[in-house]
């Protein structure tokens, strides 16, 4: 153990000398190591080694010269003047005089969610109507778009507003969306819970609880099953129907991956509006919604729904401010009415949170209200167009005055005739 500890630290001291001949290295060791073992001790064995070490003649190579060289003009430049950093940053070679650095703020970053304007006010949720829909929502377990999407018109809708004509949309089939669009709150995953077989019951029972005359039925897209959903959509219509056969009933569909024989099943179930909304206009489809969707698809969808049922109203809904342009939304109400769509709706994207898409512009409601005008002269039957308007906002106040207007035209054309 003595022996080892003394050649570890004598090699130690070698090294320490720097760059120097390897010669004069073996000869120290040699002359440790020849000394006899039984006349020396350690520490004798130490000294003689120490002695052979200063005898040995170290020679410099021009690298190490180089260096010595490089090193002494630094300590001579850091002795006349105050390096900083950037000095010893540069290299020896780049040593410059000291230059102040200026301190700047970063420019201010840009929020992603613009402030509101005033003109987006809502209702709020306070009134007593209001309060029994959404206990029953909870007692029965349902859910809403309303709540999971967080609409701001909850208050007003489910309130009823001055006409008392009370609007629910309840999501059918769950509330987790196999789909991410960009703009939608709901919640996704690919593999949500499986359907409950006693929605159409409970939905129907809540229904009649509350009274409404109008109810708008919704639901997430459902890929992972095989006909996506559509027969269970069928039978809730056809249950709302039977238990009350003068409600109006809407149902706002997914687009069935543009499968038609589904289509057809909702669009035949008995109800009063087919509504599948474009969303956005053609050239933002693919930034705006899920890859699986798209804008001809869903032509195909409004389209398909008349080819089988002429009686029923179709309807769609845009949203604005995402970055389209005023030809973009021309050409999008021209391709609807070209589908035969009947009702157009207006709306303000509004951004659920920062991990969905911003708001590009908040659009005046003047503005809406030309795009309102421009709809109605293109042949709409009925267009809803203002910042806090959703597809089903106030739906039942919408149909019916617009089934109002249309009964009294044709009354004063038969009393004209």
């Amino acid at each position: 153990f003595i022996r080892r500890k003394t050649i570890i630290r004598v090699r130690i001291s070698i090294r320490l000398f720097g760059r120097g001949s390897p010669s004069g290295y073996s000869e120290a060791y040699q002359t440790m190591i020849s000394t006899p073992r039984p006349i020396l001790g350690a520490a004798q064995r130490i000294a003689a080694a120490h002695r052979a070490l200063s005898t040995v003649t170290v020679t410099k190579t021009s690298a190490s010269s180089d260096s010595a060289g490089r090193l002494e003009a630094l300590r001579t430049r850091l002795a006349e003047e105050e390096a900083n950093i950037h000095d010893f940053a540069g290299g020896v070679d780049n040593i410059s005089t000291t230059v102040p650095v200026e301190r700047r703020k970063a420019p201010p970053k840009s929020a992603r969610i613009l402030p509101k304007p005033q003109w987006l006010k809502a209702q709020p949720a306070t009134s007593e109507n209001y309060k029994a829909l959404r206990s029953t929502v909870r007692e029965l377990g349902l859910a809403t778009v309303c709540e999971e999407a967080k609409c701001p018109n909850i208050g007003e809708c489910w309130g009823g507003g001055e006409d008392n004509v009370a609007t629910a949309t309840i999501m059918i089939m769950g509330d987790t969306c196999t789909r991410g669009c960009s703009f939608c709150a709901v919640k996704t995953s690919r593999a949500p819970p499986p359907l409950d077989p006693e929605e159409p019951e409970k939905v129907a029972t809540a229904v009649t609880k509350w009274g409404l005359d109008y109810v708008v039925l919704t639901s997430v897209d459902r890929d992972d099953i095989e006909d996506q959903g559509a027969s269970h959509f069928r039978r809730v219509v056809q249950k709302l129907k039977q238990k009350d056969p003068n409600i109006l009933v809407e149902a706002l569909t997914p687009d069935f991956r543009g499968e038609l024989d589904l289509v057809d099943l909702v669009a035949t179930s008995g109800l009063d509006v087919y509504a599948h909304n474009v969303e956005t206009v053609e050239r933002l489809q693919k930034r705006v919604r899920d890859r699986r969707a798209g804008y001809e698809q869903s032509m195909s969808v409004l389209r398909r729904v008349k080819e089988v049922n002429d009686i029923v109203l179709t309807k769609t809904s845009l949203m604005l401010g995402l970055g389209e342009t005023g030809d973009d939304i021309r050409a999008t109400m021209e391709d609807l009415r070209s589908n035969d769509v009947d009702v157009l709706t207006f709306g303000q994207y509004l951004q659920p949170s920062r991990r969905h898409l911003p708001v590009k512009e908040y659009v005046t409601p003047e503005k809406f209200d030309e795009w309102r005008v421009e709809a109605e002269a293109l042949g709409f039957k009925y267009v809803a167009s203002g910042p806090m308007v959703r597809s089903s906002y106030k739906a039942g106040e919408f149909f019916l005055k617009n089934l109002i207007k249309e009964k009294e035209a044709a009354n004063a054309a038969a009393a004209s005739g």
